[in-house]
C-alpha cells in the first residue's frame, strides 16, 4: 500500500475508534445527546443497541489496522467493504447523505486507492 493509502486507512480506523468511545461510553452524556439529536429519556432507552453498535465500529476499526499492520490485501479489502456497506446502509436507514460522505466515501477512496497501489506494482496487494 501507498503511504497514501495508508493514512487514509488509519484515519477512517480512528474514526471508527471514535465512533466506539461515542456509541459504548458517551451515548448518554450531552455530547452523545447532541451528536444523535436525542432526547436523555431516548437515549436510556437505546443506550444498549448503542454499546452493541460501538462494539462493531469497534471490530472494523480493528480490521482495518489488522490490514494495516499486516499488509494484507484481504483484511483491506474487507474492512473497507465493510464500512462502505455501512455507510450506504446507515445512509439510507436513516435518510441522510451524511452518513454515506462521512463513512462511507472515504472508505471507497481508500479502497480505490490502495487497489490502484497494488496494480501499479503488479501484485494486487
Amino acid at each position: 500500500m501507498q503511504l497514501a493509502g495508508i493514512l487514509l486507512i488509519l484515519l477512517i480506523a480512528l474514526e471508527h475508534l471514535w465512533f466506539l468511545v461515542l456509541e459504548m461510553f458517551l451515548f448518554v452524556t450531552p455530547t452523545g445527546l447532541t451528536t444523535f439529536h436525542m432526547s436523555q429519556e431516548m437515549a436510556n432507552t437505546c443506550a444498549v443497541l448503542a454499546k452493541n453498535q460501538g462494539l462493531y465500529n469497534g471490530f472494523l476499526a480493528a480490521a482495518l489496522l489488522l490490514a494495516v499492520l499486516t499488509r494484507s490485501a484481504l483484511m483491506r479489502r474487507y474492512g473497507l467493504g465493510c464500512v462502505v456497506v455501512a455507510g450506504l446502509y446507515g445512509s439510507w436507514s436513516l435518510g441522510s447523505k451524511d452518513i454515506a460522505l462521512a463513512q462511507g466515501l472515504p472508505a471507497a477512496v481508500a479502497l480505490a486507492l490502495s487497489e490502484l497501489a497494488g496494480r501499479r506494482r503488479g501484485s494486487g496487494a
